[in-house]
C-alpha cells in the first residue's frame, strides 16, 4: 500500500516537474514576443521623427498586429499536423531576424518590413505558447497557466514601455530591437532543454492548404488596407477604397469555398458548428478592438498632454499592467479550484466598460493619479476576460484540434486588434488635425518654425520647444482628438457582453487525452 502510494507520489512529482519545464520555455517565448507589442509604444514618437515618416506612425504598430494575425491560424494549423517545437524554433528565428532588420533601418520602410517579419514570429510564438500548454495540463488545472501566461503578457507590457523609453533617453531607441537576438538565444536554449511535447503523428504525406493560407493573407491585408486609408488617405467612395472592400467580399467567399473542400483547412469551417468557439470568438474581436483601440496611442497622448518624457509615460503605464497581471493570475487559479469560468469574462466585460468611460473623461488638468486609476480599472477588466475566453475555445474540442481552435480564436481577436489599433489611430488623426486647424491654423500652414505644417511632425519633444500657448493648445487638440473615441469602443463590448452570456458551461476536462484520432472531428467545413 505504502508502496503503490509512493510509486503514485513519484509519478505525480515527476509529471509537475516535467509540466514546470515545459512552462518555463513557454512563458520565455510568450515574454519575447509579448513585449515586443509593448516595447516601441513610449520610443515611437522619437523613431518615427528622427526616420521621416510620422505620417506613417499607425503602420508601425498596424504592420506587427497584421502580420501576427496572419501568422497565427498559420502556426496553429502546421503544429496540430506537426507538433509545436520545431515551429517554436522557426518563429524564434523569424522573430530575430526581424529585430536585426529593425535595429540596422535607416528609413520608415525598412522598419515596418522589420516589423512585419517580427510579427510573423511573435504570431507563432503567441499561439504555440497558448496550445502547448494544452497539450500538458488538462483544461481544469490550465486556468491557473493560462493567467500566469496573461501575466507575463502583463509584466512585458510594463517592461516594454518601460525599456522603450529608456532606451530613447539613453543607448537610443533601436536598443529596442538589438535587445531580442540574446532573448531569442534564450528562448532556443529554454525551448531545446526544457521543453518536452508528446510526439504529433502525421500522415507522411501531408498536404497543406497552402492555397488556403494565401487567400486568407490577401483578404486580411486587404480589410486592414480598407481600414487604414478609408477616410485618411482615400476618401471611402474612392475607387482605391471601394476595390478594396470589393476584393475582400470576394476573397472571403473564396476561403470559405476552399476551405470547405480543403484536406487540411487553415481554418476548418467545423469549427463554427461549436457554439461556445463562435460565441468566445466574437466577444475575443470586440474585446481586441477595444484594447489595442485604447492603448495603442495611449503612451503617445501622455507624453503628449502630461509632458512626461518617454520613460516617465511608461511608468505611468504600471498600473493598468499590475492590475491586469494581478486579476490574470487571481482568475485563472479560482477557475482551477472551483471549475466555474463563464462569470469571470462578464464581469471582466463590464469592468472595462467603466474603464473606458473613466479614460474618456480624462482632461488636460485631470491628475496624475485619476489617470493611472482608471488605467488601473482597465486593467482588470483585461486580466479576468482575455485568457479565458482561449481556455473557454480549448475546452470545446479534442486535443487534435487545440492548436487550430486556439489559432482560430487568436485570429478574429488579432483582426480586433489591427481594427482598433488602424481605426483609432486614422480617426485620431483625422480629429487632431481638424482641431488643429480650428485652434493653430498658422501651425498647419508652416508658419511656426520647428514645425513642418502638418500634424503628423508633431513630436512629443517638438511640442515642448513651442511657445506656451502653443503648447496649450496642442495640448487640448491632442486631449479632445483621442478620448472621445474611447466612447465609441463601449457598445463594441456590450456586444462581447451579451456573446458571453450564451456561452455553455462545459465541464472543464480533468485529463488531455492524447490518443484521439484526428479523424473523430473532420477538420473539412463538411
Amino acid at each position: 500500500m505504502s508502496t503503490a502510494s509512493s510509486q503514485h507520489r513519484s509519478a505525480e512529482d515527476s509529471g509537475t516537474t516535467s509540466v514546470i519545464m515545459v512552462f518555463i520555455g513557454l512563458m520565455i517565448t510568450m515574454l519575447l514576443a509579448s513585449m515586443n507589442q509593448t516595447v516601441l509604444s513610449t520610443a515611437l514618437p522619437t523613431i518615427v521623427g528622427e526616420l521621416g515618416g510620422v505620417d506613417q506612425m499607425t503602420w508601425v504598430i498596424t504592420s506587427y498586429i497584421l502580420a501576427t494575425t496572419i501568422a497565427m491560424p498559420i502556426f496553429g494549423q502546421i503544429s496540430d499536423i506537426f507538433g509545436r517545437k520545431p515551429l517554436l524554433f522557426f518563429a524564434i528565428g523569424l522573430f530575430v531576424a526581424g529585430s536585426l532588420v529593425g535595429g540596422l533601418a535607416q528609413s520608415i520602410g525598412w522598419l515596418i518590413v522589420s516589423r512585419t517579419v517580427q510579427g510573423i514570429g511573435g504570431g507563432g510564438l503567441i499561439i504555440l505558447s497558448q496550445a502547448a500548454i494544452a497539450d500538458v495540463v488538462p483544461a481544469r488545472q490550465r486556468g491557473k497557466y493560462m493567467g500566469l501566461m496573461g501575466a507575463v503578457f502583463a509584466l512585458s507590457s510594463v517592461v516594454g514601455p518601460l525599456l522603450g523609453g529608456w532606451f530613447t533617453e539613453g543607448p537610443g531607441w533601436r536598443w529596442a530591437f538589438w535587445i531580442n537576438p540574446p532573448l531569442g538565444l534564450v528562448a532556443v536554449l529554454a525551448v531545446a532543454f526544457f521543453m518536452r511535447l508528446p510526439r504529433h503523428e502525421h500522415a507522411r504525406y501531408v498536404k497543406l492548404d497552402y492555397l488556403g493560407m494565401t487567400v486568407m493573407a490577401t483578404a486580411t491585408t486587404c480589410l486592414v488596407l480598407v481600414i487604414t486609408w478609408g477616410g485618411h488617405q482615400y476618401a471611402w467612395y474612392s475607387p482605391t477604397i471601394l476595390g478594396l472592400i470589393g476584393a475582400v467580399v470576394v476573397l472571403a467567399v473564396a476561403f470559405i469555398w476552399i476551405e470547405a473542400k480543403a484536406t487540411e483547412p487553415v481554418i476548418p469551417l467545423s469549427l463554427f458548428k461549436e457554439p461556445n468557439f463562435v460565441l468566445s470568438s466574437l466577444a475575443s474581436l470586440m474585446v481586441g478592438i477595444a484594447m489595442f483601440g485604447a492603448l495603442g496611442y495611449f503612451p503617445t497622448y501622455i507624453q503628449m498632454v502630461t509632458g512626461v518624457n518617454a520613460t516617465q509615460a511608461g511608468l505611468l503605464m504600471v498600473p493598468l499592467m499590475g492590475f491586469f497581471l494581478a486579476s490574470s493570475i487571481v482568475t485563472g487559479m479560482l477557475v482551477s479550484r472551483t471549475g466555474r469560468y463563464k462569470i469571470f469574462p462578464l464581469v471582466g466585460t463590464i469592468v472595462i466598460i467603466l474603464g473606458l468611460v473613466l479614460m474618456s473623461e480624462l482632461r488636460v488638468d485631470s491628475p496624475l493619479w485619476w489617470l493611472c486609476t482608471t488605467l488601473a480599472i482597465f486593467g482588470i477588466g483585461l486580466g479576468m476576460s482575455l485568457q479565458i475566453l482561449t481556455l473557454i475555445v480549448q475546452n470545446a474540442f479534442p486535443h487534435s484540434m487545440v492548436g487550430t481552435a486556439t489559432a482560430s480564436t487568436n485570429f478574429f481577436r488579432q483582426i480586433g486588434a489591427t481594427t482598433g489599433s488602424s481605426v483609432v489611430g486614422s480617426l485620431f488623426v483625422q480629429r487632431l488635425t481638424a482641431a488643429l486647424q480650428d485652434r493653430l491654423p498658422e501651425l498647419l500652414s508652416g508658419e511656426v518654425a520647428g514645425v513642418d505644417g502638418d500634424a503628423n511632425s508633431l513630436t512629443p519633444e517638438a511640442v515642448h520647444q513651442l511657445p506656451a500657448h502653443l503648447q496649450d493648445a496642442i495640448v487640448v487638440s491632442y486631449n479632445d482628438a483621442l478620448l472621445p473615441i474611447y466612447l465609441f469602443l463601449t457598445p463594441l463590448v456590450a456586444v462581447a457582453f451579451i456573446a458571453l452570456l450564451f456561452v455553455r458551461k462545459t465541464p472543464l476536462a480533468t485529463s488531455v487525452d492524447h490518443d484521439q484520432p484526428a479523424e473523430v472531428i473532420h477538420r473539412t467545413g463538411g
